[in-house]
């Protein structure tokens, strides 16, 4: 295990703890989340090495991956996830003709597929040699195992887009570098992430399934990636919400804190996350767009 010896958008070096978390999800095992004191952006600690993170994503029902259960969340997540598609490309294209598509984490290509249908040009990076595979045999091309393996393709992405990833990125400052030297000029970045300051995140506390502790090493909030882009010489253009991950996440979040799946009581509490966000903004989940200064 590794622990953060910095905050990366502001560089502060003493941390204080925030809240402590259990990995529901899988292991059980418990972590912390430190907060900084200066620009209050929040980190799991400690958080797995390179040597060690692959067990942390072996299941069945991590999402991001090619999986054969069908058990009911799956299900429901699966005709989620094809309305959601439509939606994240709409947003992540709006304005543009057709270009090519840079889908980092992009697991087994379902978004990387719907933008080919679509007659944009797209790429993928993957890390997960299964998923990698998966995504390979279904697109018929090349998906890239780091940002590392892409450079050869330097300044020729019109559209870079992090659904749920940039939470789990190790090196944060240096692969927002490598992001940038891969976009074409005026090129845009897509990020998704889950939102520690909604309704459904302050209801479940420390059961708040978007913790995903020690998968997610960081944990943002509006502010700080508004912040951290802009250290990177990222503008920011607009966030919009992912409405769905509110029912998603409750539905996860009773599961863990209950220890059984509780429907109606995820369904009442993704609807009353959705309605505090009309009011504030903070949805479960945003999708933040950025345009590189360059």
């Amino acid at each position: 295990m590794k622990t953060h010896k910095n905050c990366p958008i502001c560089g502060n070096n003493k941390l204080e703890p925030s809240l402590e978390v259990a990995d529901f999800f899988l292991t059980q095992e418990q972590f912390h989340i430190m907060k900084c004191p200066n620009c209050g952006f929040e980190m799991t600690q400690p958080f797995p090495d390179k040597n060690e993170i692959e067990r942390y994503y072996q299941s069945d029902e991590y999402y991001s991956h090619p999986h054969k259960k069908k058990s009911l969340v799956s299900l429901l997540y699966e005709k989620v996830k094809q309305r959601n598609l439509k939606y994240k490309f709409r947003i992540a294209t709006s304005g543009l003709n057709q270009g090519v598509i840079l889908d980092i984490g992009c697991g087994s290509g379902d978004f990387m597929e719907f933008a080919k249908n679509k007659n944009w040009n797209v790429c993928g990076i993957e890390p997960n040699a299964l998923a990698r595979n998966y995504a390979e045999q279904k697109l018929k091309i090349q998906i890239f195992n780091s940002l590392e393996s892409a450079t050869p393709h330097k300044t020729s992405f019109d559209v870079i887009t992090l659904w749920h990833v940039l939470e789990h990125i190790e090196n944060l400052n240096e692969q927002v570098e490598a992001i940038k030297k891969l976009l074409k000029p005026g090129g845009r970045v897509v990020i998704a992430l889950p939102n520690p300051d909604s309704y459904d995140a302050k209801y479940y506390g420390k059961f708040w399934a978007a913790y995903d502790v020690p998968r997610h090493l960081y944990h943002f909030r509006f502010k700080n990636i508004r912040e951290f882009m802009s250290k990177h010489q990222f503008r920011f253009l607009k966030r919009e919400p992912m409405k769905w991950d509110a029912f998603y996440i409750a539905l996860l979040s009773e599961k863990y804190k209950y220890g059984r799946q509780r429907l109606l009581s995820a369904l009442i509490h993704g609807i009353i996350s959705n309605l505090h966000a009309k009011k504030n903004r903070e949805f479960s989940s945003n999708i933040y767009i950025f345009y590189a200064d360059l």
